[in-house]
């Protein structure tokens, strides 16, 4: 290209250039954005990167993905993005962002190639997002009594907003949406729900002038059950059919939201959006904890390592799971030994990250009968190779609810199948 000179007949040569596709030496044609890079980033990154969503700059047009095609290429040839922790078989969970290795190679090849346009008249068009509900128009809508005011700077905080729901019976919920009121400043979403009082009496000994309290790594209170939760890229939570999540009566949600600073004075009010179950609810949607809880980590161990199981005593179904571990987590597996001695896996997150972190909802249901046992195996990095540890020098770490504790956790959704409840439920308050 340095040896085109001016000219008209020059710049049709530079328009052939950039706007056909070439080939290596191999004969390998080269990526065009119009063809081969739009649909990779429309499909997978813009769900985030799009203006007002968390992410920090939009990718919805040539020019935005062109001005950012080094960091792109540079932070998908190593899997940071799209964020999915979650590795192997790809397809197993709903909803995954995760790019295959030849959309990989094509981002590398078209930055390499110069980032050509390809036919501007071919490129899709950029997708549209929903302002409203995407569930449609919820049964009712829980959301703080007034907004949160997030500071310009500073450290993450993590907020519990307690939300009383006042209902005399219990409700069966069919489908939840969460909706962050501020996305850029939303990092992640956890709903709770306390029966016990506990979160409303922490919420009013905070004396800060703002709704809520401060608390990291759950709520702070034994949690009667959970309602999900939501990160970027999330789609609301619809039960299967015949299921329902129980809402107790007289419960609160504790709606933890995780605010991520961005540099100027913020506000948010986050919702959670609720259908509840028209038709009888058969199975609860239930949850359990593969925990080890006895974390001693010391300092200076780059692969501290834990084992704990869980045996399933009856029939079951699970339908999604949540990894929790801290800042010195670096993988968690966990598989299923069924009663014949088969080997199920069920979630391996292979490079743990503490900001990307949520539900794991499978497409079809996992089947496991009376007798099968989970696995965990969790490793953990004690040491200043660890980005992330909090502590230098490292010190020795045990179980705890604060930042520079840790944790050990798999959560479990699932359903027991020899469970028939037969509820009438209404959809009216």
């Amino acid at each position: 290209m340095r040896d085109i000179r001016s000219g008209v007949g020059s710049l049709l040569i530079l328009a052939a250039m950039v706007c056909a596709p070439r080939a290596h030496a191999a004969g390998t044609a080269v990526p065009t954005f119009s063809h081969d890079i739009a649909p990779i980033i429309y499909n997978h990154c813009a769900g985030c990167h799009h203006q007002g969503q968390v992410a920090p700059f939009a990718l919805t047009s040539y020019q935005d993905v062109q001005q950012h095609a080094g960091t792109i290429a540079a932070v998908t040839a190593t899997r940071y993005m799209p964020p999915w922790k979650a590795i192997h078989e790809k397809g197993r969970f709903i909803d995954e962002r995760r790019l295959t290795q030849a959309q990989i190679d094509l981002i590398q090849r078209w930055v390499k190639a110069g980032e050509p346009i390809g036919n501007k008249r071919a490129i899709p068009a950029p997708p549209s997002f929903a302002s409203g509900w995407l569930m449609g128009k919820p049964d009712v809508i829980f959301k703080p009594d007034r907004v949160y005011h997030v500071a310009a700077a500073g450290g993450d905080v993590y907020r519990c907003f307690v939300i009383p729901t006042n209902y005399s019976t219990d409700r069966w919920v069919k489908t939840v949406e969460i909706r962050p009121g501020n996305p850029r400043v939303v990092h992640h979403v956890i709903v709770y729900l306390d029966t016990t009082g506990k979160a409303a009496q922490l919420a009013a000994a905070t004396h800060d002038g703002e709704p809520g309290y401060i608390h990291f790594g759950g709520p702070g209170v034994p949690a009667a059950g959970s309602l999900g939760g939501w990160a970027p890229g999330t789609m609301p939570m619809t039960m299967p059919h015949g299921v329902g999540m129980l809402l107790p009566k007289g419960a609160a949600l504790v709606v933890q939201v995780h605010y991520h600073k961005d540099g100027k004075p913020e506000t948010d009010l986050t919702r959670v959006g609720v259908d509840f179950c028209t038709k009888p609810v058969e199975r609860k949607m239930k949850i359990a904890a593969l925990a080890y809880p006895g974390l001693y980590i010391p300092p200076g161990d780059a692969n501290y390592t834990v084992h704990t199981d869980l045996p399933i005593p009856t029939n079951v179904h699970l339908f999604s799971v949540f990894p929790h571990m801290h800042l010195l987590g670096h993988t968690m597996v966990v598989t299923a030994t069924l009663p014949d001695g088969t080997v199920k896996p069920v979630i391996d997150i292979g490079n743990w990250n503490f900001n990307w972190q949520g539900f794991y909802t499978f497409k079809h249901e996992m089947e496991l009968p009376a007798g099968t046992v989970l696995h965990m195996t969790a490793t953990y990095n004690n040491t200043l190779s660890n980005p992330f540890n909090p502590n230098d020098p490292p010190k020795l770490v045990r179980w705890g609810e604060q930042t520079t504790d840790e944790m050990c956790l798999c959560f479990l959704l699932y359903t027991v199948d020899a469970q028939h409840l037969n509820a009438n439920v209404t959809t009216k308050q």
